[in-house]
């Protein structure tokens, strides 16, 4: 490393859990941020700052009014701008050693495995079951490990889904979509703004753990946030052998 990035990522390399060594993965590892809303803007900051060295992210919307109140990464000048723009200036604004690969595309049958398999972690910050179903159809197929996460109102979750390593997949925890009506959007429902950058950054702290072999992830488990009431709650996840998806891969 460069005399500046080892001033940079000082308070890191003194972490007995990650140092040199771990700042190397860091640095060497490629990582795809699925959405720049509300739960990427976060997750985008944090891991540029902490150095990754390759962050893709996916997104085919422009940036709102109405996005500014959780979704960080972009100001007021960015409205109207494609988010995978804005994230590209607001990630090298923060950390010009790293590298960002914007697609500027909604996720497909016909373009998800192309993407994803140029990438070694992948973090889903979506806003629809469609993306999330598909994200981790592909994933299983690629072996790539899955961080998702989730919110509304007051609450989030969070979990590592990787059935190659004996977790369990995405569609073992939820493996029918919710009813219409029964899991409105953020444009229904609300969200309190802080609750993403919450949300976000707990993903970012799971991709630096996965990557540097530090602490213990959330494979096999899921953590839920309750801001309202100031409350976490964790519980175990179990691979489903009859998982239409994964087939019990765990």
């Amino acid at each position: 490393m460069e005399s500046d990035e080892l001033e940079r990522y000082a308070r890191h390399i003194v972490l007995r859990e990650i140092g040199g060594t771990g700042q190397q993965k860091l640095r060497k590892a490629r990582v795809l941020v699925i959405g720049a809303g509300g739960l990427g803007s976060p997750v985008l900051m944090y891991l540029a700052a902490a150095g990754v060295g390759t962050l893709g992210v996916v997104d085919d919307d422009t940036v709102s009014l109405s996005n500014l109140q959780r979704q960080v990464l972009h100001s007021t000048k960015s409205i109207g701008m494609p988010k995978v723009d804005s994230a590209t200036e607001a990630v090298t604004r923060i950390n010009p050693h790293v590298t960002i690969e914007p697609h500027p595309v909604r996720l497909t049958a016909e373009n998800a495995s192309d993407i994803i398999s140029k990438y070694d972690l992948v973090l889903d910050g979506s806003d629809n079951f469609d993306t999330r179903y598909l994200v981790n159809e592909v994933c299983i197929n690629l072996r790539k490990p899955l961080i998702s996460a989730a919110m509304s109102q007051w609450e989030g979750q969070i979990s590592l889904f990787d059935p190659s390593n004996g977790g369990p997949c995405y569609a073992c925890v939820f493996p029918n979509r919710p009813a219409d009506g029964l899991a409105p959007s953020c444009a229904e429902a609300g969200v309190m703004g802080a609750l993403a950058g919450v949300m976000g950054s707990m993903m970012a702290s799971e991709a630096i753990k996965y990557i540097t072999g530090a602490g213990e992830g959330l494979r096999s488990q899921m953590l839920i946030f309750d801001a309202l009431y100031g409350e976490t709650r964790k519980f175990k996840t179990a691979v489903n052998t009859e998982c239409s998806v994964c087939r019990g891969a765990g």
